[in-house]
């Protein structure tokens, strides 16, 4: 296995002499059984299961792992069967198409008559025909005796069961018109809806689902070079130039799930988990940042709870999680903290100043809590927490903590985020008052200095969408301002992505601003465009589902 496997368009830029003789090799083999018909510049991935009767294909066409083509294949010059992709029955390609991830092109069908079971029905087959300078994004199902004309789109997820015309983009099952490829471009939709912060509706509605879905599959295509621009050789670092963390390492880990529905192509699986799993210190259960105390690095410290050491608790556990592991330790810090000890340190929070250092602490503890009862069945202390929080919890406003002079709002709504993260989403209970939460989330999401056209940041809009998320589920109050908000929000989101290098946590622009793209960025902004998708009821358009620290399902009931 190698990264053209994966990565095929990657092959005749960066192939050694002898990957191009082994491919040379495998394409000699497919010769020997069928009927091929190759242009010189051409890669098959050798885990691909080519069993067709006839194969062209045209210069710098690839067909990568995992794809199955069968039948008849035609694929003109600059063509990519992404992985897992499926070409069956008679399909022709012309060139310049994308074939996304997970998609099915199905050129033959099965007869329905009711006097003998489906199995023994005749198979007929029309063909599939598609044009030059196509893009079919992942998990898309074109149907036999489909035609899809020159310079067409189609959305992630959409299933084609009639002819699409030239330049049309199209999404949805079935498949219907968006637009036109020709008419208001998506930069200009994206502007005139963050600078007038009008509610994308009706049409444009539709147009949103064709943004999130171009910048999924873009998101995709790039994710290896994403990952490997962090990559020292040894460590993962948040962007170049950074020092190690622990976090870039799990930062990686959640990419890779989300883009590449599996572990970082670098290094080897077992690799990550190692480096993962022996950072936990056996007495605390934490697992310290390289180089602080009670890290590999300085042995024979004691870790802090607090911290960047307590939001490893979330990465890390997620991470292995993720990984298809978990901690080698419990979470001692948590397991120690009887009711009594408990209670006081929630009451020696500082909820009126620093609710987001509060709320933080309260996440930890929650997923400290969770990660003990799943992975080692150590119950701890949960009814005395939720008991703490449901009569602390301000009828109000919803949320713990009040508002200052000088942060207004921030405080208060960033750390209801960290803490029903932790609580009442991972173990999936009611919020105690959504109705008024969502009017403290509101009164912060139009605060300017935070939201403002040319400020911002990934925190500060996650901060919002998830509790805005997480209160949809139990209610539809001032729904409407909500999804305008985040509508704008998405927009705004979708337009960040820089080529090869993913998303910068800073929305800042203007004079002086700097936004370096880097992993934890790109992390935090997939995982939010995610919600503001899935809130606005379209996050199937992107063709991912968060499964770590923002998984939308409870981790626990």
């Amino acid at each position: 296995m190698s990264k053209f496997d994966f990565c095929p368009w990657l092959f005749w830029d960066h192939a050694t002499e002898e990957d191009r003789r082994a491919q040379t090799g495998h394409v000699a083999g497919l010769r020997d059984r069928m009927d091929l018909q190759v242009a010189e510049k051409v890669f098959v991935s050798p885990l691909a299961a080519v069993h067709a009767d006839s194969l062209r294909m045209g210069d710098y066409s690839y067909i990568a792992a995992h794809a199955y083509v069968t039948d008849d294949l035609v694929m003109g010059e600059d063509c990519t069967l992404n992985p897992y992709a499926v070409a069956r029955g008679r399909v022709v390609l012309g060139s310049a198409v994308r074939v996304g991830a997970h998609t099915s092109l199905l050129g033959f069908n099965h007869g329905s008559a009711p006097d003998r079971p489906v199995f023994r029905q005749p198979i007929t087959s029309k063909g599939i025909r598609v044009g030059d300078d196509v893009w079919i994004g992942s998990h898309v199902v074109v149907l036999d005796g489909v035609t899809i004309g020159d310079h067409a789109i189609i959305g992630a997820g959409a299933v084609v069961t009639k002819d699409v015309p030239a330049w049309a983009m199209v999404a949805g099952n079935p498949a219907r018109p968006i637009r036109d490829r020709r008419s208001t471009t998506p930069s200009t939709t994206a502007t005139a809806a963050t600078a007038s912060g009008v509610a994308v509706t009706g049409a444009g509605g539709r147009d949103l689902a064709g943004l999130v879905s171009d910048f999924a599959d873009r998101a995709r295509e790039q994710a290896e070079a994403v990952l490997r621009r962090c990559w020292t050789g040894e460590r993962y670092v948040d962007r170049p130039g950074a020092a190690p963390t622990v976090r870039a390492w799990c930062d990686a880990v959640e990419i890779a799930d989300l883009l590449l529905a599996g572990p970082p192509p670098i290094p080897a699986k077992e690799g990550i988990v190692a480096f993962l799993r022996d950072r936990q210190d056996p007495v605390t259960g934490l697992v310290p940042e390289i180089g602080a105390p009670g890290s590999p690095e300085r042995p024979g410290g004691t870790p802090e709870f607090e911290g960047v050491t307590a939001y490893h608790v979330l990465c890390v556990g997620y991470a292995l999680d993720l990984l298809g592991t978990r901690f080698r330790h419990p979470v001692h810090a948590v397991a120690g903290l009887d009711s009594g000890r408990l209670v006081a340190a929630l009451d020696a929070l500082d909820w009126d100043r620093q609710a987001w250092t509060a709320g933080s602490w309260v996440d930890a503890v929650g997923t400290g809590l969770y990660r003990n009862l799943a992975d080692f069945g150590l119950r701890g202390e949960i009814e005395t927490l939720y008991g703490w929080l449901l009569t602390r919890c301000r009828q109000t406003h919803g949320m713990w903590g009040d508002p200052d002079s000088d942060a207004g709002w921030l405080m208060v709504v960033n750390g209801f985020y960290r803490l029903t993260r932790g609580t009442y989403a991972q173990f999936g209970l009611p919020l105690p008052y959504p109705e008024q939460a969502v009017d403290t989330v509101l009164v912060q999401a139009r605060d300017p200095r935070y939201f403002g056209p040319d400020t911002g940041n990934a925190c500060n809009v996650l901060d919002v969408i998830h509790p805005l998320w997480l209160t949809g589920r139990q209610t539809r109050h001032r729904r409407e301002e909500g999804e305008a908000w985040a509508r704008q929000h998405l927009v705004r989101a979708l337009g960040g992505w820089q080529n090869g290098a993913g998303l910068s946590f800073a929305l800042t622009t203007g004079a002086g601003a700097t936004r370096t793209p880097g992993l934890q960025g790109t992390e935090m902004w997939l995982a939010i465009i995610w919600l503001l998708a899935d809130y606005l009821g379209i996050s199937d358009a992107l063709g991912y589902r968060p499964r770590g620290i923002h998984r939308p399902e409870p981790a626990a009931r």
